[in-house]
């Protein structure tokens, strides 16, 4: 069977956790009957190879993010459509498209339909306009669809009557093995001590709370390290630049290198996680991993995620107190997170819940 992937930058992963999700399909393929094809951008890669860990790649000439994104899907998708049986759409950018694909091609489609892009505060009016568009129309002629958290599977059932599969993403990728040595080092360049400080990891979007979080640690005088894009948008912008100075917050750029991530999210006490939309978020599911305390804003999605098990606060007042609360269990809320993610979130299970679909 010939299964096409496509609405990501493509592999190897470089970019976000629908490109995570990819490498794992394509890495725990041990069947000899399933042949996957990952579309990518050529514009993301300089070295274009034509099979990576079995899957063949195939490359569009388009930009798979902002505009371009949407002529990158629909390309992908006509490409797909004569090589493959079965064809795995990640996102709706390109599902406007499908009433006409409709029209020529019977291909049976299997969609993720992500975390309710419309729902997004980084996007305008018109933008949201047309996501849910896409979005209806991903539901409407797609043969499966796919959700990654109670909540969204909830929203797809009550606003289109129509059933998905909830297959949420794995983690267990971040557990490598890093030597004393490195370990040392990595906490020396980031001027960090083991176990005294919290740590947060995303986008910096106003929809994943940073100005909450940022403002809660300065006010509880309690040491963070915030990893993010700072410099993408003026929010970032702004915020890095009230908080550069600040004794309790380091303001820390991206950090692409798995191992020098996986040391300061391995000796962190919190995980800060303020995400309040897009369903099963992948930084959240990796933290798990790390049997750390998380404390995450409280949303159905990431209640859904944690089984509500975590710590949870609305604002930054709410998450002073949560800080300050010495009543609260945090070896028991580690050990909870631990278990959650092992026994949900590792891709050896993800990958045999997508090859059962096709």
């Amino acid at each position: 069977m010939k299964v096409a992937i496509i609405g990501t930058v493509g592999v190897p992963a470089n970019y976000g956790g629908f490109e995570t999700l990819v490498e794992q399909l394509v890495r725990h393929n041990q069947s000899e009957d399933l042949q996957y094809a990952v579309y990518c951008s050529s514009k993301s890669y300089s070295d274009e190879r034509w099979v990576y860990h079995g899957a063949k790649t195939e490359y569009v000439g388009l930009s798979a993010n902002g505009i371009q994104s949407i002529p990158y899907d629909i390309f992908s998708l006509i490409k797909a459509s004569k090589k493959s049986d079965v064809i795995l759409v990640l996102g709706v950018s390109g599902c406007a498209f499908l009433p006409v694909f409709r029209v020529f091609s019977k291909k049976k489609l299997i969609i993720n339909i992500d975390g309710l892009e419309h729902r997004r505060d980084k996007w305008n009016r018109w933008v949201r306009k047309f996501l849910k568009y896409s979005e209806k129309q991903a539901v409407k002629y797609g043969n499966i669809i796919v959700t990654d958290n109670k909540g969204i599977t909830d929203y797809v059932l009550e606003e289109y009557g129509k059933p998905s599969e909830l297959i949420a993403y794995g983690g267990d990728h971040v557990l490598t093995e890093v030597d004393d040595a490195v370990t040392k080092k990595v906490l020396s360049d980031y001027g960090l001590n083991k176990g005294e400080y919290a740590m947060a990891l995303c986008r910096i979007e106003p929809e994943n709370n940073v100005h909450i979080i940022l403002e809660a640690f300065e006010k509880a005088k309690k040491n963070l390290v915030f990893i993010g894009n700072w410099n993408k948008s003026d929010y970032g912008k702004s915020l890095a630049e009230k908080y550069r100075n600040s004794s309790y917050i380091k303001i820390t750029p991206a950090v692409y290198d798995l191992n020098v991530l996986n040391v300061i999210r391995s000796n962190c006490n919190i995980y800060i996680h303020g995400h309040s939309a897009g369903g099963t978020n992948p930084s959240l599911v990796e933290a798990m991993f790390f049997a750390k305390p998380i404390f995450a804003f409280d949303c159905v999605y990431n209640r859904e995620s944690t089984e509500n098990r975590a710590v949870y606060f609305s604002s930054a007042d709410d998450l002073v107190e949560k800080l300050n609360d010495s009543s609260i269990d945090l070896a028991s809320n580690a050990s909870a997170m631990s278990e959650i993610a092992d026994r949900r979130y590792r891709w050896e299970t993800i990958a045999r819940q997508y090859e059962s679909l096709y």
